[in-house]
């Protein structure tokens, strides 16, 4: 156990268990540890397909929110709040981060959904995003990359129990 999280082994495996589980195929490459959309960069000429980021937030009344968007996008978070009626957004801290998606920072991933089970927080998706294939992200540890198609990530997110929020995201100007 690292930062009482079980090892990046078993967090891998058990994303791969659901995938499984629900029918989803995927491919997962091994690259050196990553932890920057910046750092990212040269995994992309060995991958296909959209990269990401996901930002782990949290609103003035301590509503949580998981935006998986496309790696280049500058998002405009005053802006995104007030498209989802949400109050102003922060970024989440590494300890509840932690605490409700079961991973550290690094490796945040729209996979981590699956240890949300009390549903605290709710998954935003980039509707630009959903029309590029495949995309990637992390399987729970930033040293590999796997790739699915949007449909099976909207696929994913319902059977982690959350319904998702496909949004336009507005991206910050200047």
């Amino acid at each position: 156990m690292t930062s009482g999280l079980p090892v990046p082994e078993m967090r891998e495996a058990a994303v791969y268990n659901l995938l499984g589980e629900i029918g989803i195929t995927w491919s997962t490459i091994e690259h050196a540890p990553v932890f920057t959309v910046e750092e990212s960069a040269g995994i992309y000429e060995r991958l296909t397909g959209c990269h990401t980021k996901n930002l782990f937030l949290k609103d003035k009344k301590g509503g949580l929110w998981l935006a998986v968007v496309r790696s280049h996008l500058r998002v405009d978070l005053p802006a995104l709040a007030k498209q989802l009626d949400a109050p102003r957004f922060s970024f989440g801290s590494a300890e509840l981060l932690q605490a409700t998606l079961g991973i550290t920072p690094g490796s945040v991933t729209p996979f981590a959904l699956m240890n949300d089970t009390a549903h605290r927080v709710t998954a935003v998706l980039d509707a630009a995003m959903l029309e590029e294939t495949p995309l990637n992200f992390h399987p729970m540890r930033n040293d590999r990359t796997t790739s699915i198609t949007p449909a099976d990530l909207v696929r994913f997110v319902k059977a982690t129990g959350h319904t998702p929020v496909i949004a336009q995201i507005p991206e910050k100007t200047g």
